[in-house]
C-alpha cells in the first residue's frame, strides 16, 4: 500500500509539471497579441492546446471499462478508469499485437504514453505506447498460458487420472505443519478414519523455494508408502497461491506414482495443481474427506454385509439340510450291502467260470508240450547230422583256402628276411669286416671321432677286440693316397 500511494505521488507530480508546462507554453501563445482584445480562433485554440498536451508522457495504471477492437481500424480503442475518472485510450495495431495482452473488460491494466488532442473533433485521447497486465492480471495471463500449455500436452485429461483407494492404509500430508490446514486435516482424518496412518511432510507454501520443498516431501512420503498424497493450504490471495501454479509442481503431481489430491484456498480458487491433480478439492477439510470414509457409511456399510452374510449362510444351510435328508431316505445309505451287491455277483461269476476253466486249459496244455516234445525227438538227430555235415564242408574249404594263402606270405617273409639279413651289420662282419665303437658306444666313422691314446671295441665274426689307438691316418679317396695324421 505505501509502494503504490507513493507511485501515485509521483504520477501527480509529473502531471503537475506537465499542466505547469503547458500553462507556460499557452502564456507563450498569447504574447502573439498579449495587449489587443482579440480572441483566438478555434483551430488556434485546438493547436495551442496540442502543443501543450503533446508534450506530457506519462505512465498510468488503471481498470478497462470498454474495448473496441474491430475491423480494419488502424488503432485498438478503449478506457481505462478509476474510482474518480476515466481516460479515452489509443494504440496503434502494431504495438497492440506486439504487446500481446488480450484486452477485456474489468483487466488492471499499466499504460505508458503520451497524451493527444484530436482537432476535429475537440477531443483528448491517451496515444499508448506499451501495454501490459498490471498486478494480478499479468499473473493470471501466465497462469492461463502455462495451463493451455500443460492442457495440450494432455496432463489435465480425465482419462490419465487414477481413482483413489477407497480403504487406504496410509495417507501422505504435504502441507504448512503451522497453518490451520494440517489441523483440519488430521481432524477430519481421525474422526472419519481413524484406522488410516498420516505421514506428514512439513514444508513452506509460500515463496520462491516453496515449489521444491512441496516436490521433495511428496517424494518423501511417496518413498515411505504413502497410497494417496494430499496437497493442501488454507485460503490466500492469488498472488499467494502462485505457488501451487508452478511449472515443475505440476510435472511432478502428474508423474507422481500415487494419485494426487489437492485442496487448495478456498472454492473459487483453482491453480495449476488442482488442474493436473487426480482429484480437486474445494478445501483441505474436503480433500481429506475424499480420501476416508465416513465412519457412518462404513458401520451402515458392515451392517448391510454382515445381514447378506447371516442370510447367505442361513440359506446355504438351509440348501445342505435338505440335502442331507434327502440322501437319508434313499436306499443306499438305509442298506449298505446293496452298494456293491452288482459287484459281488460278477466276482462269484467270474470265479465260478475260472474255476472250470483252469482245469481244461492246464490238460490241453499238458498234451501240447508231450507233443512238442515227442517232434523234438524225432526231429533233432537229422538237424545235428545236418549240422555237422554242414561244419565238416566248411572245415574242408577253410584248410583249402588256408593253404593257397599260407605259400603267398610265406615268400613274402623269406624275402623280407633276406633284404634283412643282407643289410644287417652281422653279415658284413661275417663276410671279414670289423665295426670300431668308441668307449661310449657310438660307432667309429671318421678319423677325427678318435685320437691316439683313444681305447676302442672293435666287432668281428666271434667276439670283440679291445684296442688301444696307436695312430691314425687319413685316406683322400680322390687322389687314393694315404697320409698319417697323429
Amino acid at each position: 500500500m505505501i509502494a503504490r500511494a507513493s507511485e501515485e505521488g509521483e504520477r501527480a507530480a509529473a502531471l503537475g509539471d506537465a499542466l505547469a508546462r503547458a500553462r507556460a507554453a499557452t502564456s507563450r501563445g498569447a504574447v502573439v497579441d498579449d495587449r489587443s482584445d482579440q480572441p483566438l480562433s478555434v483551430s488556434a485554440a485546438m493547436a495551442l492546446a496540442k502543443g501543450a498536451l503533446e508534450g506530457v508522457a506519462v505512465r498510468l495504471v488503471g481498470e478497462v471499462s470498454e474495448v473496441s477492437n474491430k475491423p480494419g481500424y488502424k488503432a485498438v480503442y478503449f478506457t481505462v478508469k478509476d474510482k474518480s475518472a476515466a481516460l479515452p485510450c489509443m494504440m496503434w495495431n502494431n504495438r497492440f499485437r506486439a504487446a500481446g495482452v488480450p484486452l477485456r473488460v474489468g483487466q488492471l491494466v499499466e499504460l505508458a504514453g503520451q497524451f493527444t488532442l484530436f482537432a476535429p473533433k475537440g477531443r483528448m485521447n491517451f496515444d499508448v505506447v506499451s501495454l501490459k497486465l498490471a498486478g494480478e492480471g499479468d499473473l493470471r495471463l501466465k497462469v492461463a498460458e502455462l495451463a493451455r500449455k500443460l492442457e495440450a500436452e494432455g496432463l489435465m485429461d480425465a482419462a490419465r487420472k487414477r481413482p483413489l483407494p477407497i480403504y487406504p492404509d496410509v495417507v501422505g500430508l504435504v502441507t504448512s505443519p503451522r497453518g490451520a490446514a494440517v489441523h483440519d486435516v488430521l481432524r477430519t482424518l481421525r474422526r472419519r478414519f481413524p484406522l488410516a496412518r498420516v505421514l506428514l511432510a512439513g514444508v513452506a507454501v509460500e515463496g520462491a523455494a516453496a515449489p521444491a520443498g512441496i516436490m521433495e516431501g511428496m517424494r518423501q512420503v511417496v518413498a515411505a508408502g504413502a497410497e494417496v498424497v494430499l496437497v493442501v493450504r488454507g485460503g490466500g490471495s492469488f498472488e499467494d497461491l502462485m505457488t501451487f501454479s508452478d511449472e515443475r509442481l505440476a510435472r511432478t503431481i502428474a508423474r507422481c506414482p500415487v494419485p494426487v489430491v489437492t485442496g487448495i484456498g478456498h472454492e473459487p480458487d483453482t491453480t495449476i495443481a488442482d488442474m493436473v491433480a487426480d482429484v480437486r478439492a474445494s478445501t483441505p477439510t474436503a480433500a481429506a474427506e475424499a480420501v476416508s470414509p465416513a465412519r457412518e457409511s462404513l458401520e451402515r456399510h458392515f451392517s448391510a454385509r454382515a445381514r447378506t452374510l447371516a442370510a447367505c449362510a442361513g440359506r446355504a444351510v438351509e440348501r445342505a439340510g435338505a440335502d442331507v435328508r434327502r440322501c437319508v431316505t434313499r436306499p443306499l445309505f438305509c442298506d449298505a450291502q446293496t452298494v456293491f451287491a452288482a459287484e459281488a455277483q460278477t466276482l462269484d461269476m467270474m470265479g465260478d467260470r475260472l474255476s472250470r476253466a483252469l482245469p481244461a486249459n492246464l490238460e490241453r496244455d499238458r498234451g501240447l508240450v508231450v507233443r512238442q516234445r515227442e517232434r523234438l525227438a524225432r526231429v533233432m538227430p537229422a538237424a545235428v547230422e545236418r549240422e555237422g555235415a554242414r561244419m565238416a564242408r566248411c572245415r574242408e574249404r577253410l584248410v583249402a583256402c588256408g593253404g593257397s594263402i599260407v605259400p603267398r606270405f610265406s615268400q613274402q617273409a623269406a624275402v623280407g628276411a633276406a633284404r634283412l639279413h643282407d643289410l644287417s651289420p652281422l653279415a658284413v662282419i661275417a663276410r671279414g669286416y670289423a665295426v670300431a665303437r668308441t668307449a661310449a658306444g657310438t660307432v667309429v666313422k671318421s678319423v677325427e671321432d678318435v685320437t691316439a691314446g683313444d681305447t676302442v671295441d672293435v666287432s668281428v665274426t666271434d667276439g670283440v677286440l679291445n684296442c688301444r689307438v696307436e695312430r691314425t691316418r687319413r685316406v683322400d679317396t680322390e687322389t687314393v693316397e694315404w697320409e698319417d695324421a697323429v
